[in-house]
């Protein structure tokens, strides 16, 4: 079927600074192995990784489908993550792990003999950061064999809640938010999950919301979830106080009072990612 056409370049609004590759490595230590019971996967399962990243989830995959007939590609168009996931798969001795590719989601870099052969396509984080997601997943309907799955995880930014509310949040965490739009970004796109995957001519079977929190008495909460939360909004520092809501330093203080209230004796973080899943028709 017909990709819708896409004219406007993809903004990822965290950048790729060695930081935010750092930020990133700490999220999927935190959300992999969720994001992996969910899906399911069988040994032998030929997958395809839409916008895979620094590749950690992806080369998890693998393991999980590894054995004789299985293949997994990972396709990322920023050069600089596509290196890091390289090395990082160096690193652990897993470079025949995944076929990376560099290449762009609205047109995914595969031979003519590949199209319509993976049982799953999946993507993570990667709608929220296109300014036209149905061409990215009419591609991956396209990729997947008569009956294979396509999985989209996404984000649906107007969940979170941080309880007690720490001062300030919901203002902060409500400009964030207008970063996306200011940028032709959905910042919560993961409510359309499923309405999308039925336009671009899937039939969604399920969906979830794996979830992405902690509260005190986890050691995770301070350093793994609070620690991610403000470093996201750290790297937005400078389109955030562009819009003109906070000045720099009350912008400072909330990012303060989010890591004090981490030490808070009844502090919780609710979070869920939206998970939708469906088959291309047979």
């Amino acid at each position: 079927m017909p990709a819708p056409p896409n004219n406007a370049a993809a903004h990822y609004l965290h950048g790729t600074t060695p930081d935010e590759q750092d930020r990133l490595g700490l999220m999927n230590r935190l959300l992999n192995q969720n994001s992996l019971a969910e899906m399911q996967l069988k040994s032998g399962e030929k997958v395809l990784d839409v916008g895979c990243g620094l590749g950690q989830l992806t080369r998890d995959m693998a393991r999980e489908v590894g054995g004789p007939n299985a293949a997994v590609v990972g396709i990322e168009r920023s050069r600089e993550q596509l290196a890091v996931a390289k090395q990082l798969a160096h690193d652990n001795g897993e470079e025949l792990l995944v076929d990376f590719r560099e290449g762009s989601a609205d047109q995914l870099p595969l031979t003519d003999n590949e199209w319509g052969t993976f049982d799953v396509a999946h993507a993570r984080f990667l709608l929220e950061h296109v300014p036209n997601p149905l061409a990215v997943v009419c591609q991956m309907v396209r990729a997947v064999r008569p009956g294979g799955r396509i999985i989209l995880e996404d984000d649906p930014h107007d969940i979170i809640r941080l309880w007690p509310e720490p001062p300030g949040f919901t203002q902060l965490w409500a400009a964030y938010m207008r970063t996306y739009d200011r940028v032709g970004n959905d910042p919560v796109i993961g409510h359309r999950l499923v309405a999308l995957l039925v336009e671009a001519g899937a039939q969604p079977t399920r969906n979830a919301w794996p979830f992405f929190g902690a509260c005190a008495g986890q050691p995770d909460l301070l350093l793994g979830f609070v620690d991610n939360l403000v470093r996201i909004l750290e790297g937005v520092r400078e389109p955030i106080l562009a819009l003109g809501q906070f000045d720099a330093p009350a912008f400072s203080t909330c990012l303060t009072t989010i890591r004090h209230w981490a030490q808070r004796p009844d502090a919780a973080f609710w979070y869920a990612v939206s998970y939708a899943e469906a088959r291309r028709p047979l």
